[in-house]
């Protein structure tokens, strides 16, 4: 199924999109991958979900990837006696281990990793930095703090510390659980949820064991200022603006945006941009002006993927929001400036012979009349690079692994096609030239870049690179391989 942008959406599926007719309907307006949200739904719904998208895959031939986001730890209050309370600027509040119900002075928070880690002059942020503490004094077990922002505290409410580096794991027990569930489901991508360090994604690699590639979540300031260390330890990154947000000053954010996404793309690695996109969509069957400036944003600024939370999850109109997204992707990529702005901002460094290759690849397609680059991969390592190059014609992702396919769904510019395993490059180029007519990427008169490692099917040997004709008869003439 072609798109005619470069730009992939990530719609996340729950209680408004969790039947055949809307899944398939959400991946005919531009879906390319749907998020599996394991904070939300039984194991059952989720393979259920599963098994659908699967269907609707096989239904109209068309390669989606999986992406389950795993909920990381959750740190929350207790509860209230009276449910809740009302905190006012300039009061003392207590946090301890007591389990006992809490009042205006006091509530148990359950999680002794945070007091083990606070310092005096911390901050907690309650119910997503809406109450606002500072801790004057602390022990192992409690933490006299002032009320900064005062406000409703209710039970159950999350907390954010955005001062400290706590010491807990990135997965939880229902992490670990969920994560080998997923992997055996056969989902494509596992994103990370609180990634602080390296570690974390270390972790979680060792528990997949090279059944899902690993995404992580970048939504403390700990993994902002540790990125590069995360960004060499992922397979992708995704931005995730809600907490971020929170920890952060709102006016950070569009900053370090900006920063990760162009730092992701000089790696060739993968990053979604997500939060809010199009948040009035949940109720509106029309975006704002603003939300739609921000999509448009992140596609000038060249992220592989725009993300949906509850617009397609639980919103009125899920369809309507992934149709918005891929209107603003074709207006935004159809503007002179948005291929300025790419070509000024790509920072590719790579010395290696596929680096060379991609390079070349991109470089002729511009300077000629060349309709698309296609490029045979096994792993997904040489469609990364050339994405990483940010090319102005389609990307032709051929692979006779299934599950590469899937992957690179999540990648700016590919448009995946299964091919057979093949011994010989005039068959690969044959079968580059009638993908690209099938697709409708060219016409018989036109010509491609071809670009395939020899020996064929191992991994990272980009080695050749080749101009060639869409019409058949002139690949049988001229190619002697």
């Amino acid at each position: 199924m072609r798109r005619l942008r470069s730009v992939k959406i990530v719609a996340t599926l729950g209680p408004a999109s969790n039947d055949y007719d809307t899944i398939r309907a959400l991946h005919e307006a531009g879906a390319d991958v749907f998020r599996l949200n394991m904070s939300h739904g039984s194991h059952d719904e989720i393979r259920e979900r599963h098994q659908i998208i699967r269907q609707v895959e096989k239904d109209l031939d068309s390669p989606i990837a999986i992406l389950a986001d795993l909920q990381g730890p959750k740190l929350r209050v207790g509860v209230f006696a009276n449910d809740a309370e009302e905190l006012v600027e300039g009061a003392v509040f207590r946090l301890d281990l007591d389990p006992k119900p809490g009042d205006v002075s006091r509530v148990c928070l359950p999680h002794p990793e945070i007091f083990a880690a606070l310092e005096p002059g911390a901050r907690l942020l309650v119910n997503d930095g809406k109450i606002r503490l500072v801790v004057q004094d602390c022990g192992q077990d409690f933490a006299n703090c002032s009320v900064e922002v005062g406000g409703t505290i209710s039970n159950r409410k999350g907390v954010n510390v955005p001062d400290v580096v706590l010491p807990l794991a990135a997965l939880s027990a229902k992490d670990r659980d969920d994560l080998e569930f997923v992997c055996q489901l056969g989902v494509d991508w596992l994103a990370l949820s609180f990634v602080q360090r390296a570690k974390d994604v270390f972790e979680a690699r060792a528990l997949a064991d090279g059944r899902a590639s690993i995404l992580s979540k970048i939504e403390k300031p700990a993994a902002v200022e540790a990125f590069d260390d995360i960004l060499d330890a992922s397979d992708g990154i995704m931005v995730a603006r809600g907490d971020l947000g929170v920890e952060l000053p709102v006016s950070a954010v569009p900053p370090i945006q900006k920063r990760l996404v162009r730092k992701c793309r000089g790696a060739a690695k993968p990053v979604i941009v997500a939060t809010q996109m199009l948040e009035s969509m949940i109720e509106s069957p029309m975006p704002t002006r603003a939300e739609v400036s921000d999509v448009a944003t992140a596609i000038y600024e060249g992220t592989d993927a725009i993300m949906l939370s509850a617009e397609s999850a639980a919103g009125s109109y899920p369809i309507e929001a992934v149709q918005t997204m891929n209107k603003v992707a074709i207006e935004v990529e159809a503007d002179p400036t948005y291929s300025q702005i790419i070509a000024s901002s790509r920072s590719a460094k790579g010395t290696s012979v596929a680096d060379g290759i991609v390079a070349a690849a991109r470089e002729i397609a511009e300077k000629t009349e060349i309709k698309a680059i296609c490029c045979f991969t096994q792993s997904g390592t040489t469609a990364l690079l050339t994405a990483r190059e940010r090319p102005a014609v389609p990307i032709l992702a051929l692979t006779p692994a299934t599950g590469t396919a899937r992957r690179l769904c999540l990648t700016w510019g590919c448009h995946c096609v299964m091919t057979p395993e093949l011994e010989r490059f005039k068959g690969a180029v044959v079968n580059a030239a009638r993908a690209a007519r099938s697709g409708g990427f060219a016409a018989e008169a036109d010509q491609i870049v071809v670009t395939a490692g020899v020996p064929f099917n191992v991994p990272g040997t980009t080695n050749i690179l080749r101009i060639a004709p869409c019409d058949e008869r002139l690949i049988y003439n001229t190619d002697p391989g």
